[in-house]
C-alpha cells in the first residue's frame, strides 16, 4: 500500500485539480442554466458526462464481488445492467424532453401526465434512492482511502463532500458537466492502467479467471443477469442527474447518441473491472484460501507504489463524479417538488450545500448502507412501469402510487407464500438476504397489471402544462 501523506496528498490534488476546472463553468445567475445548463452539451461531451455521473466507486466493489460469486455471468449482468439505463435514456429522453420541453427534472413530466400527487410520490423514490447512492459513495471513498493509505475515514469523507458541495453550488448543472467529461477520460485512463498492472502481475490470468467462473454458466449466474438488469434500470430512470442531462444536450438526436456511447463506454469499463472478480477468485481457489470481500483491492497485493497510487486517484475521481452530480440533482428536485419553481439561485445554492450534511453524517458512522440501497432499487422497479405508462396517455396520480405500492406489497406476498410466514415477505421486502429474482421481477409485474387496472377505473385527467 502507499504512505499516508502520499495518500493525502493524491486527495488534495484531485480536487484541487476539479476547482479549477469546475470554476471554468462560471455562473450566469440564471436559475434555469443553473439547474439545466440547456441546450449546451454535444453528442461526446454528453456521452462522457452520462458515464462518468452513473460510474461510481461502486464499481470497484460490486461487479468483482459478484463476478466471483458467480461467475462469468455475473460480470456480464453488472456490465450489461450498467449500459442498459443509457439505452433507456437514448430511447425515453428525446419523448420525455418533447412532451416537457422547459422541464428540468422527470417529475416535471411526472406532474403533468398524472398530477401533483404522483409528482410527488416519484420525488419521494428518486430523493431516497439519490440520498442513499451519496451516502454509499462517501462511505466507500472512506474505506478506500484507510485501505489504501491509512487515511482516517472522516478526512476523505469530508474533504469529497465539501469540495463537491462547494463548486456545484457555485456553478450547478455545468460545474458538474464540466467536471463529469474530466473525470469520464480519468476513470477510462485510470481503470486501463489498474487492471493491465494487476493481470500482468498475475501469472496466466486467463487460467486463474478459468479457475475463477469464466467458464461457469449457472442459474445463479443467468438470474444475476435479468436482476441486474431490471434493478439497475429501474433505479437510473429515478436518477435526477441523469434527466437533468437530457434537457442540457443541444437537442434530442444529442440525447439519443450521447445515451448509446454511454452505454457502450459503460460496458467496456464495467467489464474489465468485473473480470478481476475471476481472477481474485482464481487465485484464491488454486491458494486454498478463502475468496476476498474486496477481490479487486485483493490484487493489489505485491503491486508497485505507483499503481496503488493510481486507484487511489481513480477512487477519488468516481466519487467525486457521481456526488456532484447528485448533489445538483437533488437541488433540482427540490426546487421543483418542494417550492414548485420558486426558488431562487442563493435557496438553490443553500440547498445543494444542506442535503450533503446528513449524508456525511451518516457515512461517518460507516454503516453498511447496501441493503438500503438495494431496498431503493426495489421500490424504484415497483414504480417504474407505472410512471412510464404515462407515455401512452395521461392518467390519474392513484395509477401510479396505488400501482407502485401493489408492487411492493406483492413481494410481501411472494416471500410469505414460498416459506408461510410473514417475516419472511417482510425480509424478502427489505432485501435481507440480497438480490432475488422472484422480488425484481413480481414489483414490476403486479404494479403494471394493477396501474393499468386502476386507470381503467378512475377518470383520466386533462394533460397539463403546469
Amino acid at each position: 500500500m502507499i504512505s499516508t501523506s502520499l495518500a493525502l496528498a493524491a486527495l488534495v490534488v484531485v480536487l484541487g485539480a476539479l476547482v479549477l476546472v469546475a470554476r471554468g463553468a462560471g455562473g450566469s445567475g440564471d436559475i434555469d442554466a443553473y439547474l439545466t445548463a440547456r441546450d449546451s452539451q454535444s453528442v461526446n461531451r454528453l456521452a462522457l458526462a452520462f458515464m462518468a455521473s452513473g460510474l461510481g466507486s461502486w464499481i470497484l466493489f460490486a461487479p468483482p464481488e459478484v463476478g466471483q460469486a458467480v461467475g462469468i455471468l455475473g460480470v456480464l449482468g453488472y456490465a450489461i445492467g450498467g449500459a442498459l439505463p443509457f439505452l433507456a435514456y437514448a430511447w425515453l429522453g428525446p419523448k420525455i424532453r418533447a412532451a416537457a420541453p422547459d422541464g428540468v427534472t422527470l417529475t416535471d413530466w411526472v406532474r403533468m401526465r398524472f398530477g401533483r400527487p404522483a409528482q410527488a410520490w416519484v420525488a419521494f423514490v428518486s430523493v431516497f434512492y439519490m440520498f442513499m447512492f451519496i451516502t454509499a459513495e462517501l462511505t466507500a471513498i472512506g474505506g478506500v482511502m484507510d485501505l489504501l493509505g491509512g487515511v482516517d475515514p472522516w478526512v476523505s469523507i469530508v474533504a469529497v463532500a465539501a469540495v463537491t458541495a462547494a463548486y456545484t453550488a457555485r456553478g450547478g448543472l455545468p460545474a458538474s458537466l464540466r467536471t463529469d467529461q474530466v473525470q469520464a477520460v480519468m476513470i477510462v485512463v485510470l481503470v486501463s492502467l489498474a487492471v493491465v498492472a494487476m493481470f500482468l502481475h498475475v501469472e496466466d490470468p486467463l487460467a486463474r479467471a478459468r479457475d475463477g467462473g469464466l467458464d461457469t454458466f449457472s442459474r445463479a449466474g443467468w438470474e444475476s443477469i435479468v436482476v441486474l438488469g431490471i434493478a439497475i434500470t429501474a433505479a437510473n430512470l429515478f436518477h435526477q442527474g441523469y434527466w437533468q442531462r437530457t434537457w442540457s444536450a443541444t437537442d434530442a438526436g444529442t440525447v439519443t447518441r450521447a445515451g448509446r456511447g454511454a452505454a457502450i463506454l459503460s460496458f467496456l469499463v464495467l467489464l474489465p473491472v468485473g473480470f478481476t472478480g475471476l481472477v481474485a477468485g482464481g487465485l484464491a481457489a488454486d491458494s486454498g484460501t478463502e475468496p476476498s470481500p474486496v477481490p479487486f483491492f485483493a490484487l493489489l497485493d505485491g503491486l508497485p507504489e505507483v499503481i496503488i497510487l493510481v486507484v487511489a486517484v481513480l477512487a477519488i475521481a468516481l466519487v467525486a463524479s457521481s456526488v456532484d452530480t447528485l448533489q445538483s440533482a437533488l437541488a433540482a428536485l427540490i426546487d421543483r417538488d418542494l417550492s414548485d419553481g420558486r426558488l431562487s439561485l442563493t435557496g438553490a445554492k443553500v440547498i445543494t450545500v444542506l442535503l450533503t450534511v446528513p449524508a456525511v453524517l451518516i457515512a461517518l458512522k460507516g454503516y453498511d448502507v447496501l441493503r438500503l440501497f438495494l431496498i431503493a432499487d426495489l421500490v424504484a422497479a415497483a414504480t417504474v412501469v407505472p410512471v412510464f405508462l404515462g407515455l401512452r396517455r395521461a392518467a390519474a396520480s392513484a395509477s401510479v402510487i396505488v400501482g407502485s405500492l401493489a408492487g411492493l406489497v406483492a413481494v410481501v406476498v411472494l416471500g410469505v407464500v414460498r416459506d408461510g410466514t410473514l417475516d419472511a415477505g417482510v425480509d424478502l421486502l427489505t432485501v435481507a438476504n440480497g438480490l432475488d429474482l422472484g422480488a425484481f421481477v413480481v414489483a414490476p409485474l403486479i404494479s403494471w397489471v394493477v396501474a393499468v387496472g386502476v386507470d381503467r377505473l378512475l377518470p383520466r385527467p386533462e394533460p397539463a402544462l403546469s
